[in-house]
This record gives C-alpha cells, structure tokens and sequence, in this order.
C-alpha cells in the first residue's frame, strides 16, 4: 500500500512542478505590455492543475486513512518514518508547494499593481480639466470666436 502513496505523491510533485511552471510564466505574462492574450489560456490550466493537485491531495489522504494513519500533513509525516524513498519525495513536494505558494503570492502582487496602475490611469483621463484654453473632444478650444 505504501507503493500507491508514493506513486501519488510522485504524481502530486509532477503536478506541483507543472503548476510553479505556469506560475512562472503568468509572471512573465503580467510584466509584459499586453499580457490579456494569453492570460485566459494560463488561468484555464491553473484551473486545471489546481484541480488535479486536489485530486490527488484526497487520493494521498485516502491511501493514508487506508494505512491506518490521518489525513494530511500530520498523516504523511507518520508514514514517512522509516521509508526513505517516501522521505525524500515527500520533502521534494513540500519544498515545490513552498515555492509555488510564494509565486502564486508574487503573481498576485504583480496583478494588484497592475490594476491599481490601470485605475489611476483611467482617473487621470477622467479628471474635468479647466474649460480656459483647452480642446474639446471635437478638438476646437470651446468659446473661441463664437465656437
């Protein structure tokens, strides 16, 4: 039965690496000057991993409650004791979902500041500007010579 949970977590790394993959470039993406071509591509895989990592979250949890053991962190970290092999793949997926957790954070920043830079902008051409001396849209200054 162990030989099922690490094939899982095997699986749940591979996704873990695909995801922190995508992760890197939706960043690439959000810094880019127009990043709204390829953005819905990356959030339907997101989608898509995110799912699959679930998946085999519960797949990993079942085959521990199968073992005898709990769900979860606390559950892996029991039936790690004395398997090598385990170990070191369970550390692999801890140490990749770490790193994909802190790029999913930065990307977050990256969109934050890209709305809150859009919104100022989108202020700045909203704002009435003094009627003295400035073109309309129809490009004539208004009062000019009757106009």
């Amino acid at each position: 039965m162990k030989d099922a949970l690490l094939a899982t977590v095997i699986d749940e790394t591979a996704a873990v690496h695909a995801f922190e993959s995508l992760l890197a470039y939706e960043a690439k993406t959000l810094t880019a000057a127009a990043p709204l071509e390829s953005l819905p591509s990356i959030i339907q895989q997101k989608t898509a991993l995110t799912e699959q990592i679930a998946a085999l979250e519960r797949q990993r949890d079942e085959q521990l409650g199968a073992l005898g053991l709990s769900a979860g962190f606390a559950g892996m970290e029991q039936a790690v004791a004395g398997d090598e092999a385990l170990t070191a793949h369970w550390k692999t997926l801890l140490a990749a979902a770490a790193r994909a957790r802190r790029g999913n954070n930065s990307n977050g920043v990256l969109i934050r500041t890209r709305m809150d830079y859009n919104r100022k902008a989108l202020a700045a051409m909203r704002i009435s500007p003094a009627k003295s001396g400035f073109y309309g849209p129809d490009g004539r200054v208004p009062g000019v010579m009757g106009m």
